[in-house]
């Protein structure tokens, strides 16, 4: 939450939090209606607030807006600011999985949505808390969380019933793995980055699950939440491409996952169907980040 403690403790290879580098990106699928004051409070506040140097990329996916021509205008008066354009749809994890290649020009490397769900400084305290863990996530359902506009009724039942699904799948004991505010180490985005297959909104799923079976640490933070209008989920369709892209990582790690390959065909005809971005294959994300 905003106004925390300003912890000093070591980063990567023993640096601290004031020399520390730090890069954030931010997923964008046509928002030129909000994304201006998102890119400019973030740009502002970490100029101001953040020592170290700070980057901020945003990963455009498939927008057929202007929402280029807004980054660029912002970025004409902050320097920080720069973009990754894919032309081509590439669905919120699979922009998120191009991103965090450019894990080794920081020694942090962070996301958040581009909506402004969560405030500068709500992401800012999750940065200061990187030093007990190797990745840090924003929760909206732990106690001491501040959700100045809940969720409607239907998308807190289908997220709680989505958590029900990923736990007893998965057991990571993580209240929120959807929330839209993660920052982590640069050696660990290194590590499992190969792992990264899912390119739609289940991809945090396939980054927590790939992150605990590296043994990395991750620590769950109650965050400052805002939820905004205009989001771009379509709840049954995504949430049945999130059910399916779930199941899909659980059997990347069964025994069973080398005999399913003739079932690619369906899986692709499924997702094309639901409009969704299909999982990438090992040799689309085999190329190092």
């Amino acid at each position: 939450m905003a106004g925390g403690p300003d912890i000093k403790g070591s980063g990567p290879a023993g640096k601290g939090l004031d020399t520390a580098s730090l890069l954030l990106l931010i997923p964008a699928y046509n928002e030129e209606l909000r994304i201006e004051p998102v890119l400019r409070d973030y740009a502002t506040y970490f100029a101001k607030h953040y020592p170290g140097k700070f980057q901020l990329i945003v990963v455009l996916n498939g927008c057929t807006d202007n929402t280029m021509g807004v980054v660029r205008s912002v970025a004409a008066d902050h320097p920080a600011i720069s973009a990754l354009d894919f032309p081509e749809p590439i669905g919120k994890g699979g922009a998120l999985i191009e991103g965090l290649r450019l894990a080794p020009l920081a020694d942090f490397i962070g996301y958040v949505d581009a909506d402004g769900a969560t405030a500068p400084a709500a992401f800012h305290d999750l940065v200061r808390r990187i030093p007990d863990a190797d990745c840090v996530i924003g929760s909206r359902w732990l106690p001491g969380a501040i959700l100045h506009q809940a969720q409607s009724t239907n998308r807190q039942f289908a997220s709680r019933m989505f958590h029900r699904i990923v736990q007893l799948l998965f057991g990571m004991n993580i209240r929120d793995t959807q929330c839209g505010a993660k920052v982590m180490r640069r050696n660990a985005v290194e590590k499992i980055h190969s792992s990264l297959r899912i390119a739609d909104m289940a991809f945090d799923i396939n980054l927590l699950y790939a992150l605990k079976r590296a043994g990395f640490k991750i620590l769950e933070v109650p965050t400052e939440w805002t939820d905004k209008v205009g989001s771009k989920v379509v709840l049954g369709r995504t949430s049945l491409t999130m059910l399916l892209s779930v199941i899909r990582v659980w059997l990347i790690y069964s025994p069973f996952y080398k005999f399913l390959g003739p079932l690619r065909p369906l899986e692709r005809w499924i997702y094309r169907k639901l409009k969704q971005p299909r999982p990438l294959s090992q040799a689309e994300i085999g190329r190092a980040p």
